[in-house]
């Protein structure tokens, strides 16, 4: 792939209420399949009110997000270090590998956030109470 260009309109958008792994009220644009990535993953996550990404960490991708539309709470930091800030339209974050982030729906509305994660790996979520420091 030399280059790629996609209108958000044009890539699906998912519900992922049958995955096991995903809250239900959960819908997801997957960017990095529209576009062709192989190198990091893009979503955009759609967030309904009081539901939430809960708080974790991977072991290899560090994670960065945006927030589009709604008001987060999140959870960031290393297990018994957390701190927790509200995030609106316009705000960044990130989280590094082994390190815990979680954000909340804390709004009247749907959120809307958009996520990027390198490397491109299948990377389950750990819990964070469980890793060594």
């Amino acid at each position: 792939m030399e280059y790629e260009y996609v209108h958000m309109d044009d890539v699906p958008r998912v519900d992922l209420s049958e995955n096991d792994d995903v809250p239900p009220d959960h819908d997801i644009r997957s960017i990095d399949e529209a576009l062709g990535l192989e190198n990091v993953r893009a979503n955009v996550w759609y967030i309904e009110p009081g539901d939430e990404i809960s708080y974790h960490a991977h072991s290899e991708q560090e994670e960065v997000f945006y927030v589009l539309e709604g008001t987060f709470s999140l959870k960031l930091g290393r297990s018994g270090e957390t701190e927790t800030v509200e995030a609106e339209p316009g705000t960044w974050w990130a989280a590094e590998p082994m390190v815990g982030h979680g954000h909340r729906n804390v709004g009247d509305e749907t959120g809307i956030v958009l996520a990027f994660g390198a490397p491109a790996v299948d990377d389950v979520g750990l819990n964070p109470h469980e890793l060594d420091e």
